[in-house]
């Protein structure tokens, strides 16, 4: 996907977003669902953002997604599992990193990217089923298949996680593919300029000093592999 197919992607419900939710800049922006879904499930951290005591905070956390609905999770008494009461408006940012640009002149030196951003409201998820759902997902998500791989989870180990779901209300997408942009008059200069890809692979699994020799390396951690491809 180039920059000019971003440019003349036709926006999704783009007048009917709130200004929060709106790009400013289309040059790299597009609202196309499909192409946020690929990055969201392509991507290993989500930043969520929140408000906790009147002020902004972001964190790294692991995350799944189930059709238009994103699960985050973690320890019951953590501030942001905590902080929602019935309702509270989330942020979710996932990145993927694809190269350096480098330019002959400093100005123009960028980096290759895809980016997704989320708006939504978070709930607490109650139910059993769900609950089930959703923390497979999340496991799934990193390695493919790990759920089915492990033992269940323990009643008291329910308990003590705390799980939101946010249904996408609106979701964007931002994306530099390509070389650099350089001035005309900069070409023939004697100075290197172009695109340093950055590429993320899993190195050997290492087992732990608990593994039996007779138990060999499961499925997900292939799985998990093909992600990088």
């Amino acid at each position: 996907m180039t920059d000019t197919d971003l440019k003349t992607r036709p926006a999704d419900e783009a007048a009917d977003r709130p200004a929060y939710a709106k790009i400013r800049q289309m040059n790299r922006g597009g609202y196309d669902r499909d192409v946020a879904y690929e990055i969201l499930d392509k991507g290993m951290i989500a930043h969520i953002g929140f408000i906790a005591d009147e002020r902004p905070m972001v964190i790294p956390m692991i995350y799944g997604r189930v059709g238009n609905t994103l699960y985050i999770h973690g320890a019951s008494k953590t501030r942001i599992i905590k902080n929602v009461g019935e309702t509270a408006p989330l942020t979710f940012t996932v990145t993927l990193i694809d190269g350096f640009v480098v330019s002959r002149a400093t100005f123009h030196n960028s980096m290759n990217y895809r980016c997704a951003i989320a708006h939504g409201t978070a709930r607490h998820v109650t139910d059993d089923a769900e609950l089930e759902q959703s923390l497979a997902a999340m496991t799934d998500h990193l390695l493919p298949g790990r759920w089915a791989e492990s033992r269940p989870m323990l009643d008291k180990e329910k308990k003590a996680t705390g799980v939101l779901a946010m249904e996408i209300e609106h979701i964007a997408t931002k994306v530099r593919t390509g070389p650099p942009g350089e001035d005309a008059e900069d070409l023939d200069l004697p100075i290197w300029g172009g695109v340093l890809p950055i590429t993320t692979t899993l190195g050997p699994a290492i087992s732990d000093a608990h593994v039996r020799k007779d138990v060999k390396q499961p499925a997900s951690l292939q799985a998990a592999r093909l992600k990088f491809l």
